[in-house]
């Protein structure tokens, strides 16, 4: 199989916005019947009443291809299909002394546990050097996300990474943070 992980273009942007509902609805599998994680009264994964379409929600993410060199959308395929995404924020998009953020990273459920997960993240990793966190939910339920992201980074940083439960502005969360910055 043939990974490609590429920065989008507006012009792809909707490749993004398509997979997008189906990365809420898996994330809502983390978290259970908690508010901000169940769909609203009209069927979407968004908190506010105003959201009746998934074209409404389409309009949210617009932001991350109107802010480039400060936000980067990444797509990835394999053997040229759609299979998932990474949402890379920089500052003011991320906490202070973070120069590059995963804001969100997703693979769809097909082309799950066979390496292209840890293939993609590497990539989107090493199109960027600087102090990198990311966080996810720190829930038993999530259990198969935490040894996800301590294989990843681990491997990825030959164990020279900081793992630890923190305060975030999303709430609790496992953080992790490393720097492939050589000289850093």
């Amino acid at each position: 199989m043939k990974l490609e992980v590429t920065l989008t273009s507006h012009d792809e942007a909707y490749i993004i916005k398509n997979l997008y509902p189906l990365y809420l609805y898996d994330l809502s599998g983390h978290y259970g019947l908690t508010e901000g994680h169940i769909p609203n009264i009209h069927g979407i994964f968004e908190d506010g009443l105003e959201f009746r379409t998934l074209m409404d929600q389409y309009d949210v993410q617009n932001i991350w291809w109107e802010k480039p060199g400060c936000l980067y959308p990444f797509l990835m395929k394999v053997d040229n299909i759609p299979a998932g995404f990474a949402l890379i924020a920089t500052p003011p998009h991320c906490s202070e002394g973070t120069d590059y953020f995963v804001n969100d990273f997703f693979l769809m459920q097909p082309f799950r546990g066979n390496g292209i997960a840890e293939h993609a993240a590497v990539q989107v990793f090493d199109h960027f050097k600087g102090q990198w966190e990311l966080f996810t939910n720190p829930s038993e339920r999530n259990i198969v996300g935490h040894k996800f992201w301590r294989r990843t980074v681990s491997n990825y940083t030959l164990g020279n990474y900081v793992e630890y439960h923190g305060n975030t502005w999303d709430g609790h969360k496992l953080i992790f943070r490393f720097n492939n910055h050589p000289s850093s």
